[in-house]
């Protein structure tokens, strides 16, 4: 009995270290397993590469430089036909990085053919779409965002994608407008960008209905409305009396083609550095569906941000309060009129005449006038200084007109103390001239006789010799 019972005792203890064997066994495999599955996970999660923004705008709206802000560079060249540059976008949760590839399309319709070499049937679902806008020049707005939808959907109808391709974008455009909700405040545990099962949950939401005039003209790809330059808002209210109700009714209209392509709005500002973080955030959340936190912003005029699925006609209704001498049906152009072209007179260049040029007319002026009387003219009475004095003798009269007294300027006849000494002295000349009525053994005349006799000079030149 007693081998038997050793067997058996023997034999349970070999099963018990076969089950911890296996126990083993079992727990490597599972860690291997979760190693793999780590693994295959993260490289479904890797961010995407050849994703595309088409940016669209005028010349001189900012479109490049908005851009190469948000890539960190400060771009001072400007490009012609086409231009690519890149955003580098970075998942800090999977230290995962990629590039966005960013193509900016000339003002000049002339190259909107070069778009074949930026967007392709294949890359059309991985692209989203930047109409710029210039806030400086807001009259330009309506017509530029349209011409440029124009200039895109026809693109994409030369592209000839599937209709069965091209229906399922336009779908999924629907779903994600209807499924919008209003973000939640991140927190430092959530994961920066959405996984499955956050999408998950959102397909057991209820969807809404879209309303009217609402994707009308669902191009497939997203698309995002930026207004650059908008600190020149202060500019336009001192220049152009542009008051609250013309930015109410420039947001008007705008946030209603929104609607109608399912597009968001947002305000910027390099000058001012407004809002470019928050665009940046926005384009990474579009196209690699990171998580974004930011709600919609409305209250200042300068700064709005309107993500897509927010907006519908009941909200804008109410910027409509706000409008009183205008309707907001009536045209954008009427209301939000150009200035008259005078302001640029102001902005002239003055190029100055040469001098040469300028003393030869005036050269010509001058001898086109009459000729004005000079001082010999206004006063013939007075001799001239060189005049030579008359050999024959006059009378007394004759002889005090050429008397050194007719050469004094004539005093100012305010200075009284002046004057009086010239009648003083012209009495003591017409003295000596009255004495010449005497009798020729006159002391007077004899006294400059002889006295003119003592010196050795001919009397005869003296008026007073006979």
């Amino acid at each position: 009995m007693a081998p038997v019972l050793e067997k058996k005792l023997l034999g349970a203890a070999g099963a018990g270290d076969t089950l911890e064997i296996s126990n083993e066994d079992e727990e490597g495999q599972n860690l291997w397993s979760s190693i793999l599955s780590e693994v295959s996970t993260r490289s479904r999660s890797k961010l995407p590469t050849g994703k595309n923004i088409l940016v669209f705008g005028e010349d001189g709206s900012g479109k490049t430089t908005i851009m190469a802000k948000l890539q960190g560079a400060e771009h001072n060249k400007k490009g012609r036909g086409l231009e690519y540059l890149y955003l580098s976008v970075h998942d800090e949760d999977r230290d995962d990085q990629t590039r966005c590839n960013v193509w900016i399309l000339d003002g000049d319709l002339y190259h909107k053919g070069l778009l074949k070499f930026a967007v392709s049937g294949e890359s059309l679902k991985d692209t989203l779409a930047v109409f710029v806008a210039d806030m400086s020049r807001p009259w330009t707005i309506m017509e530029s965002i349209q011409k440029w939808s124009s200039v895109l959907r026809e693109h994409i109808d030369k592209l000839k994608l599937p209709p069965e391709e091209m229906r399922e974008m336009e779908q999924k455009m629907v779903k994600d407008f209807q499924e919008y909700t209003e973000p939640e405040e991140a927190t430092q545990s959530s994961p920066q960008r959405r996984g499955t099962a956050a999408s998950g949950t959102e397909d057991e939401g209820v969807v809404l209905p879209l309303g009217d005039n609402v994707l009308t003209h669902n191009l497939g790809i997203p698309v995002l409305i930026v207004c650059t330059k908008c600190d020149a808002v202060s500019v336009l209210e001192k220049e152009h009396d542009y008051r609250e109700e013309h930015f109410d009714f420039i947001q008007s209209h705008i946030r209603r083609f929104c609607l109608q392509y399912g597009a968001a709005l947002i305000y910027t500002s390099v000058k001012e550095e407004k809002n470019l973080d928050l665009l940046y955030k926005y384009i990474v959340h579009k196209m690699y569906d990171f998580q974004f936190t930011t709600p919609a912003l409305v209250v200042e005029k300068d700064a709005v941000f309107i993500p897509s699925g927010w907006d519908n006609e009941k909200k804008i209704a109410i910027v409509h309060e706000n409008l009183t001498t205008v309707k907001p049906e009536d045209p954008f152009e009427d209301f939000i009129m150009k200035p008259p072209v005078r302001k640029l007179v102001h902005d002239k260049e003055v190029a100055a005449e040469d001098e040469q040029v300028f003393l030869m007319k005036q050269q010509s002026l001058l001898a086109k006038q009459p000729a004005t009387p000079t001082r010999g003219t206004e006063s013939p009475a007075r001799a001239p200084s060189g005049s030579p004095r008359p050999t024959s003798r006059t009378g007394p009269a004759n002889v005090a007109s050429v008397s050194p007294m007719t050469a004094v300027k004539k005093p100012d006849p305010n200075m009284k103390g002046a004057a009086a000494n010239e009648g003083v002295l012209a009495n003591f000349f017409n003295s000596l001239l009255s004495k010449k009525t005497g009798s020729p053994g006159s002391p007077g005349a004899g006294g400059v006789q002889s006295s003119a006799k003592k010196a050795g000079m001919d009397s005869s030149w003296l008026p007073y010799s006979s």
